[in-house]
């Protein structure tokens, strides 16, 4: 190591051009969104959120939220002002102490003026206080927050904390999280992570959860109704949170049947995909008309709906496989969306031949057959379906069929090794489906350009591959017994 002398006097220089203030015109208003394709106005410019810290109080029979959220930051520009993504009404906002002023714009904008402008790299603490009525909010004409007979639910992709706090409502700026949620006596609040003690005062019960690793906005969830909660641990120790609302009725005994299984899969799955990569487990299912499921981060989100043909672990499975692809690597832009689906529309492959209910490569075929070459279907292209086909079957069956054909490609080793190699590679971080592509050609020596292009980018039915034929039909074979149970999911994100 070579080690350059810095003089005093060259300190005292750098010190004093550090200390220049910038120029007004040096200062601009940070972007309205974070420059993604598919939705331009989500997210925003001019800022990286480290932590959210979240003190909330609900009152489930008149939807009723309070709030105080306090953002920790760094600013990546000279800004004038900045934005936040929210809906409700808000009572004041500080920056690093001193009050600011502030104004709401467009479907979601809350534009913040400092009393002063930021440099560039200037730590953050940003507090805003707000209350409102959620459900009485929209945005581009829906709504992501739900009620439900004894409170209410946030959980919905690709957006839904604008309707519960303040954020930079975007993938790539990931950040941890401490959620503390004041509820009435007999009443619980779900959210992600570790549950540390509750505190009772008055009729009023605080629950608050902590998330340690970096965490997605959309990622995050809200409960709050009457559960019962179970726990325990998977083989490793991790601790398994599940939730279930008591009003369930007859989805009861399936989603628990499914649900249960939690940290039989987790064990399963960390063996193709490595260490999960989280402090704790598990998901809860509310008393909800929707009928998707979603990756929440540690605490999955469960329609009961999912459940209504029985028990069914396969939705249990795509939505734990998440953890790895999707939670914990992140898509970069929501073009990626492949890397998230894809994946775990594989992950319900590989269970049905853990459990003996058809291999992958039956899958595959029976996928493949099953559209024929002027089916919609092939026109949907998984590595970039646009905005409006991002959460279409095609994402998730084309999706898996891709993978498989780069497991033909590259062979059970090399697929293997990346399958679970993926996830270290870029544990917390984000990453787009040309990322894995290089990951993909470095592992395993061979050149994918033509493959990836093949399956996930051109709108039209590739040729044959492995056992498939090309003129076979749906008739032609039998479908695996999981065929019905996967199919069973295939609104898992349809919200």
């Amino acid at each position: 190591m070579h080690r350059r002398l810095i003089t005093p006097g060259a300190l005292a220089a750098a010190s004093l051009l550090l200390a220049i203030p910038a120029s007004a015109a040096d200062y601009q208003p940070g972007a309205p969104g974070a420059g993604d394709a598919y939705y331009p106005n989500y997210g925003n410019g001019g800022y990286d959120v480290s932590h959210y810290d979240l003190r909330l109080k609900y009152r489930p029979a008149t939807d009723e939220l309070e709030g105080t959220a306090t953002i920790r930051a760094r600013t990546t520009e000279d800004l004038s002002r900045f934005d936040l993504d929210f809906l409700l009404d808000v009572g004041e906002v500080r920056v690093n102490g001193a009050k600011a002023s502030f104004a709401t714009s467009g479907e979601h904008e809350l534009e913040i003026t400092p009393a002063t402008p930021l440099r560039r790299g200037t730590p953050l603490t940003v507090v805003v206080r707000y209350s409102g009525v959620p459900s009485t909010k929209s945005a581009y004409g829906f709504s992501t927050w739900h009620r439900t007979p004894d409170g209410a639910i946030a959980a919905d992709e690709p957006e839904s904390a604008w309707w519960w706090y303040p954020s930079n409502d975007h993938p790539s700026d990931k950040a941890t999280y401490d959620v503390s949620v004041q509820v009435p006596d007999g009443t619980q609040a779900i959210s992600n992570g570790t549950l540390l003690p509750t505190r009772s005062k008055q009729g009023w019960t605080t629950y608050t959860w902590r998330q340690h690793k970096p965490q997605a906005t959309y990622l995050t969830t809200l409960a709050v109704g009457k559960f019962d909660i179970t726990t325990g641990k998977t083989s490793t120790g991790v601790p398994i949170i599940n939730a279930y609302s008591k009003d369930l009725g007859t989805y009861d005994r399936a989603a628990r049947a499914s649900l249960e299984r939690t940290g039989e899969i987790v064990d399963w799955l960390s063996g193709y995909l490595g260490r999960y990569p989280f402090d704790s487990v598990g998901g809860y299912v509310p008393n909800t008309t929707t009928s998707y499921a979603l990756e929440t981060q540690t605490r999955v989100y469960y329609s009961p709906k999912q459940f209504a043909k029985g028990a069914n672990p396969s939705v249990v499975v795509h939505e734990l496989a998440h953890q790895w692809y999707g939670d914990s690597v992140s898509l970069k832009g929501w073009k990626d969306i492949w890397i998230n689906e894809g994946f775990a529309r594989y992950a319900q492959w590989l269970w049905s031949e853990h459990e003996g209910e058809g291999t992958t490569q039956e899958l595959a075929d029976q996928v493949y057959a099953s559209h024929p070459a002027d089916d919609p279907f092939w026109t949907v292209r998984p590595g970039d379906p646009g905005p409006d086909d991002q959460f279409d079957i095609a994402v998730y069956d084309r999706g898996a069929l891709a993978v498989q054909a780069l497991r033909d490609e590259v062979g059970d080793k090399a697929f293997f090794a990346l399958l679970k190699g993926w996830p270290k590679e870029h544990a917390y971080g984000n990453a787009s489906v040309a990322d894995f592509r290089a990951y993909a050609e470095r592992v395993s020596g061979k050149p994918l350009a033509a493959l990836f292009d093949t399956w996930l980018f051109q709108p039209s039915k590739p040729a044959a591959r492995g056992a498939v034929s090309a003129t076979q039909t749906p008739a032609a074979a039998a479908p695996p017994k999981s065929w019905q149970k996967i199919a069973a999911t295939n609104d898992i994100h349809a919200g």
